[in-house]
């Protein structure tokens, strides 16, 4: 399994396991992660804690994998499916915390900037590294990343792909806490969130996430429209060194 899943006293643990590839996004992954934020549900969980086994939390799409051999159909499907990590993310009733350390590139900072509150460890390493490598942003970060930090920082975040320490990610507003121990920390939140009147938080969650979601939806489909189209201009193709950097 790439991912694995652990629940007990409300809380759910849910750990990326690719660690000799940095937790680096492949189909599987997708599948197994979505497959623990549904067994959250059956579990009646009122917190997920999302993290990375390893060196990392998620160092974004693994670019050692082939391309796969795909029409422009089936390339929006497999697009759709690595959204719908957003979707579950966002649609859970119950809190969703992640503790991020090590790198969080590409899709991994947008599965991170997607939860309801991110936990940072002082080495963390968020960034956008898509542009770089021809490719688009995905996860509804489109939509996302103005509301968190503004349009101005939003584009310099994306059009120049730096990476961005813990502190500074506080700094913006990407991040909710750094602590030398970002999983104990993003515990015991848990903890103190789980404690909590269950509807009362569910509901809290909900009516702040409405008026971002009114147009999340159409974020999310504009991303697959824009990934297709940088998958069809060649731009991503050129030979890469290392992985995860999109």
């Amino acid at each position: 399994m790439t991912v694995d899943y652990s629940c007990a006293e409300g809380i759910a643990q849910v750990h990326l396991n690719r660690p000799e590839r940095l937790n680096a996004v492949v189909p599987a992954l997708v599948e197994d992660l979505l497959g623990a934020f549904a067994a959250a549900r059956l579990d009646e969980a009122r917190v997920v804690v999302l993290a990375g086994r390893g060196r990392a939390f998620c160092a974004g799409h693994d670019l050692k994998e082939p391309v796969p051999a795909e029409t422009v159909t089936q390339t929006r499907a497999r697009l759709d499916r690595i959204q719908d990590v957003t979707r579950a993310i966002r649609a859970f009733p119950g809190v969703v915390i992640a503790a991020v350390h090590g790198y969080a590139l590409g899709a991994g900072c947008e599965f991170a900037l997607g939860c309801d509150l991110v936990v940072a460890h002082e080495d963390a390493r968020f960034g956008f590294p898509e542009v770089s490598v021809g490719l688009s942003v995905t996860g509804g970060i489109s939509g996302l990343l103005p509301r968190m930090v503004g349009l101005p920082r939003a584009k310099e975040l994306l059009l120049l792909g730096e990476r961005i320490p813990a502190a500074r990610a506080c700094e913006l507003g990407l991040v909710n806490r750094v602590s030398s121990d970002h999983e104990k920390t993003a515990l015991e939140l848990a903890g103190y969130i789980a404690a909590q009147p269950p509807v009362a938080v569910s509901l809290a969650k909900r009516v702040l996430d409405l008026g971002a979601d009114s147009s999340l939806e159409a974020a999310l489909e504009t991303e697959v429209d824009h990934a297709i189209l940088t998958s069809l201009s060649g731009e991503g193709d050129a030979p890469r060194e290392g992985f995860g950097r999109g």
